[in-house]
């Protein structure tokens, strides 16, 4: 099924490989906080220090989101969709569970049950790093548990509920990259529709962690690209130039977009695969066509299914085919008994 006319054919299989093939779709994303989300582990904001630029070599301390905290949210919200329009087996896939193995989740995103099977992630997604350095990107916040009269005392004794957390200041941009290899379109039209619509990742989501996420274009290559690290240091060059970074004041978001694209751009051409770049203008006409596939109830349902179907086939081939290998040890057992039947 062709669901997209603003981009080749030739960019996306018609179905899912067995092997990998050597297609790569990039999503090229900028992470907006828009409130106080929370990455970390073991109670403290993931951080790494690092170099701050590609030419400032001057070592900062950053914030780090790592790629659980970017690929779990996003495709709890593929697997709410499909639970929603009762596509697959979706209501039978517990995530981390019990996998169904056959969903466009599990496909896609990957699973693994032990000794029950596992299938190797297609989305790749590593860890995003924030532009502006730690002590400019975090606030520690003292919390409370009040009673229900919203007071901390009751009958004369004052709870000791209180407690104080780093939370990453709104308007921290993380730039990162999203990786799909070996797309369908319908699987490509998954992914982005994760992507663009996630909304809070991080500790606590139900309370804060909202992330909005700009898409500032696809690339399609023969190959993997640029790091997260490589592309953040590049932006965080090009604004300090512009003299555009000036702490405490948060970044303006128009600023780091245009970097973040000029960056891209620029590392790119050092890049020694094949690739074609939606960026900037060119990219405009696909995330429009994307949008009305994946706003309108009709289409977005068409997508699911059709994607559905995909990895429904994928998996009856290629992950819950039995017999298809035997183990050493009745590979063994048959040579004997036909080696005392002759």
């Amino acid at each position: 099924m062709n669901l997209l006319k603003t981009v080749d054919a030739k960019f996306f299989h018609s179905e899912i490989p067995a092997k990998p093939m050597g297609k790569y779709a990039h999503f090229i994303t900028i992470r907006v906080t828009e409130s106080y989300p929370l990455f970390q582990t073991d109670g403290e904001l993931n951080k790494a220090k690092v170099r701050a630029g590609i030419q400032n070599k001057e070592p900062i301390s950053r914030l780090a989101m790592f790629k659980r905290k970017q690929s779990t949210p996003e495709r709890l919200t593929g697997r709410e969709l499909l639970r929603k329009y009762e596509i697959g087996d979706a209501k039978n896939c517990d995530y981390n569970v019990d996998f169904s193995k056959t969903t466009p989740d599990c496909i896609l995103y990957g699973f693994a049950i032990g000794d029950s099977g596992s299938e190797k992630s297609k989305v790749v997604v590593d860890t995003a790093y924030s532009i502006t350095p730690f002590d400019d990107s975090h606030l520690n916040f003292t919390l409370n548990a009040p009673f229900e009269n919203g007071t901390m005392s009751r009958q004369g004794e004052v709870t000791s509920r209180i407690n104080s957390q780093d939370h990453i200041l709104p308007q921290t941009f993380f730039p990162s990259i999203v990786t799909l290899k070996d797309p369908t379109q319908a699987g490509f039209l998954y992914v982005f529709n994760n992507i663009l619509r996630t909304r809070h990742y991080g500790a606590q989501t139900t309370r804060t962690g909202r992330v909005r996420n700009e898409l500032i274009g696809v690339i399609f290559a023969d190959g993997e690209i640029v790091s997260n690290l490589l592309w953040t240091q590049k932006i965080y060059d090009l604004m300090q130039q512009k003299q555009q970074i000036n702490p405490p004041d948060p970044l303006n978001e128009d600023e780091v977009l245009n970097a973040a694209k000029e960056g891209i751009i620029d590392l790119m051409q050092n890049e020694c695969i094949t690739h074609t770049d939606f960026i900037g203008e060119s990219f405009t006409p696909l995330l429009q066509e994307v949008k009305s596939i994946t706003s309108n109830e009709n289409g977005l349902q068409a997508m699911l299914m059709q994607a559905n179907t995909e990895s429904s086939i994928y998996a009856q081939t290629w992950v819950l085919k039995t017999g298809k290998k035997e183990s050493k040890k009745d590979t063994k057992s048959n040579k004997k008994a036909g080696a005392v039947a002759e």
